[in-house]
């Protein structure tokens, strides 16, 4: 992979006839017949898919969501051709250890969200300076905003290689010392391997 480092900065803005067009399909959905069982050994059930439908369809609030990422520090570099896309939050604790946290596959950096005020401040959640961290959130490629792979390798261990890179992002002091952690795979047993299709 290459270590191009150019760093952008990054601001969330979906049209507002995106959101629109969602809503429309959404509702526009075609659902299956109800399941012929009252329990969910045939998946999940109708009345719950068309529950989440409705909500999304007519309650969830993205701009709330997207002001609670505008809200970060958002950049963006270049890695092998795709934009990555992460969110980069450094501790007031200069002696704060980087992390990249990585979300899973599939999922998205919104997920991570929560995490960011105990690990970067840990003083003001009860913990000590020494638990602090400086933290990398990148967007996997082909989730959230991130670039869409059009080639394979962007696996377990292309994810590895990507983050190495975005990891020097900072050129403070000790932030070569980069820890990772991360959220397991949507399935068991990936291993190396990498996702489905990877």
């Amino acid at each position: 992979m290459s270590t191009t480092v150019e760093i952008r900065p990054f601001h969330v803005d979906v049209p507002q006839e995106e959101l629109d067009d969602l809503r429309r399909r959404i509702g526009a959905t075609r659902f299956a017949d109800e399941e012929t069982v009252r329990d969910q050994s045939q998946g999940v059930q109708s009345a719950t898919i068309r529950e989440l439908a409705r909500y999304w369809a007519t309650e969830y609030d993205w701009r709330t969501c997207e002001a609670r990422l505008n809200a970060l520090p958002q950049f963006v570099t270049e890695i092998d051709g795709l934009n990555i896309p992460f969110i980069h939050v450094r501790s007031k604790h200069d002696d704060a250890l980087p992390l990249i946290v990585t979300h899973g596959w599939p999922g998205s950096v919104i997920e991570q969200l929560k995490i960011i005020e105990p690990l970067t401040d840990p003083t003001a959640h009860g913990g000590d300076a020494a638990d602090a961290f400086h933290l990398v959130i990148p967007s996997m490629p082909g989730y959230g905003f991130s670039g869409k792979p059009q080639n394979t390798g962007w696996n377990t261990d292309g994810i590895a290689r990507a983050w190495d890179t975005v990891g020097h992002v900072d050129e403070a002091p000790g932030l070569h010392a980069v820890r990772v952690a991360g959220r397991r795979l949507g399935r068991e047993g990936l291993g190396g391997t990498g996702a489905p299709g990877a």
